[in-house]
């Protein structure tokens, strides 16, 4: 595995891998790599033949100073993992080669980017877009990989490629959990003992709201899940939301969306963690 730091040098390497034919799947990450993030190389590497997994934690995409310097920071540990699971590449560059000039663009995504993390987290999915439009150009990528857990991200950035010139195969990948349910997450590193043994409430509300939505109301379902979570002193909710898949926007009835979603968004202060299931 090669380790670069360069958008030079990683062009270079590409420009090869493409001479070669070889079709090229990129992974951007923050680092901190857990199972959840090698679980999108390992669908890369089955469907690429040149896999190349980025570690750069975006300041544009923390709309809280302290979340960004809070963000663990584990390179040493990440390039094992990557050189362990078969990348080709691991691409850490440094702000300045993300940004060599400070990025203004602003990108409109409608209702996508207005409800749940848009809502709570303001600018958030602008920064996303910067970051994630600069990998694009500078790897130009056939396909790209990101997780479900962060489910909103991914519908954002499946319409930030119809504004791009650059447009790689979007393709999601499930949510991966620990044993006791807990959606995996960079950020569960910084909780503590006490807030990770609570912290399995959110996925095993959501699992229970699952079945209580065969038979009650939309808005039932999600007062009783809101209530379940703030029960437990460890947590509280942000915001609980039913929204239909494919729009992002909040549901008042089941007839509303053919697939509808349960969003959760909880502090374990002051960490905070999302999560989400299908219901139907």
């Amino acid at each position: 595995m090669f380790i670069i730091h360069t958008v030079s040098e990683l062009r270079q390497l590409l420009q090869l891998a493409r001479r070669q034919n070889k079709t090229i799947g990129l992974v951007p990450t923050m680092g901190a790599l857990h199972a959840g993030h090698l679980s999108l190389v390992q669908a890369c590497k089955t469907q690429c033949a040149f896999t190349v997994a980025t570690v750069f934690v975006n300041p544009t995409q923390f709309n809280n100073p302290d979340d960004l310097h809070n963000y663990p920071r584990t390179l040493k540990s990440d390039s094992v993992l990557l050189q362990n699971n078969g990348a080709n590449i691991l691409f850490a560059p440094g702000e300045k080669e993300i940004y060599p000039e400070p990025d203004t663009r602003v990108f409109h995504f409608g209702d996508l980017e207005n409800v749940m993390e848009g809502k709570f987290r303001p600018g958030h999915f602008n920064g996303v877009a910067q970051v994630v439009s600069r990998l694009f150009a500078i790897t130009q990528p056939d396909y790209a990989f990101f997780g479900e857990k962060d489910f909103q991200q991914l519908a954002i950035i499946r319409a930030l490629v119809a504004q791009l010139e650059e447009k790689p195969v979007i393709v999601g990948c499930p949510v991966v959990r620990e044993d006791d349910g807990l959606a995996m997450s960079s950020r569960n590193a910084l909780l503590s003992k006490k807030q990770r043994e609570h912290a399995p409430l959110i996925a095993a509300t959501l699992m229970q709201a699952k079945e209580k939505a065969k038979t009650l109301p939309v808005a039932e379902v999600k007062q009783w899940a809101a209530g379940a979570i703030n029960a437990d002193s460890e947590l509280e909710v942000e915001y609980i939301e039913i929204a239909d898949e494919k729009t992002l926007q909040p549901i008042k009835q089941w007839s509303d969306a053919a697939h509808a979603r349960l969003f959760a968004a909880v502090y374990a202060r002051p960490v905070r963690l999302i999560d989400n299931i299908a219901l139907n």
